[in-house]
């Protein structure tokens, strides 16, 4: 995963974000750091002596992807000749908050780490794009349906590893209705609206809530319905990040069985864009997505 670019991040404004979560801020953090050095001509190896570390250490500091001590940014610092003290004092301010947990640190025993990237990006971004293929999007789903979700993958684990994780879920979601919420433009293929998940009863609460998830004025649904055809997302589901005041470039999320590739370059991200578009178009209009939905959900009684 490389989340990093050279350009400056006005960090002042990124501390002062109520969305400015862990995981962008080391982001962000390691992009200063990187620019700093360049600028200064100075190899990861040798920034790495200096904090007694390898390059391979600085690497990943500069791509976000492990928390920083607060002593090793200051000797970086030095390093790069910043003197300036508040802007020593900015930086060494952005890594004591970087190092805070967030809300979803608690979940660390049910969260991958290729996930929990996943998730304080996702509580940072302003837009949030996804298209799905086999499921409702999962901060669409209702509780029942989530927990039939969850068992495909982990109808083995106990109880209540199943239910901390239909909570994570659950509060992942709440972020659609407070303050500040990101817009949400989700695209769903119909074969996933036909999968009764947890039953029909289920399945038929899960379609009624996304009609009604569909009338907040954040949340834009569309369905590509059976009689498109093919269509251009041929390769599977995927989610584009968008991000608004903190300079981080969009991101795409492709999740597999077991991992998940993380996309930022423009030329890679670009496609994934391109291809959402023509999705958008490809699907029935959002105007048309409750009636759609409410013809699906005679299916179930």
């Amino acid at each position: 995963m490389q989340l990093a670019r050279t350009d400056a991040v006005p960090t002042a404004n990124v501390l002062s974000s109520p969305r400015g979560g862990p995981t962008v801020l080391r982001i962000l953090l390691g992009t200063q750091l990187r620019r700093l050095r360049t600028e200064k001509g100075i190899s990861r190896e040798d920034a790495g002596y200096e904090i007694r570390a390898s390059h391979a250490k600085i690497s990943r500091l500069e791509l976000g992807q492990v928390s920083f001590k607060e002593r090793d940014v200051a000797d970086l610092l030095t390093l790069y000749g910043v003197t300036d003290p508040e802007e020593r004092e900015s930086l060494v301010a952005l890594a004591r908050q970087a190092n805070n947990p967030g809300w979803w640190h608690k979940y660390s025993d049910v969260l991958p780490s290729w996930f929990e990237v996943y998730v304080g990006l996702e509580e940072a971004a302003s837009i949030i794009r996804s298209y799905e293929l086999q499921f409702v999007p999962g901060l669409l789903q209702t509780e029942e349906y989530a927990r039939a979700v969850v068992m495909l993958g982990h109808g083995d684990a106990p109880g209540d590893e199943i239910e901390r994780r239909v909570a994570l879920r659950m509060k992942r979601q709440r972020r659609l209705t407070e303050p500040g919420a990101p817009k949400l433009w989700a695209v769903v293929d119909e074969a996933a609206l036909h999968r009764p998940l947890g039953g029909t009863g289920a399945m038929r609460r899960q379609i009624e809530h996304l009609i009604e998830m569909a009338t907040l004025p954040n949340v834009t649904l569309q369905i590509v319905p059976f009689a498109k055809g093919g269509h251009a997302a041929a390769g599977g589901p995927f989610s584009i990040l968008r991000f608004t005041g903190a300079e981080l470039p969009d991101v795409v999320y492709l999740e597999q069985l077991a991992s998940a590739v993380y996309l930022d370059k423009p030329d890679e991200t670009d496609k994934y864009m391109v291809v959402m578009d023509r999705l958008c178009v490809d699907a029935a209009p959002a105007s048309e997505t409750a009636r759609f939905l409410g013809s699906i959900m005679k299916n179930f009684g």
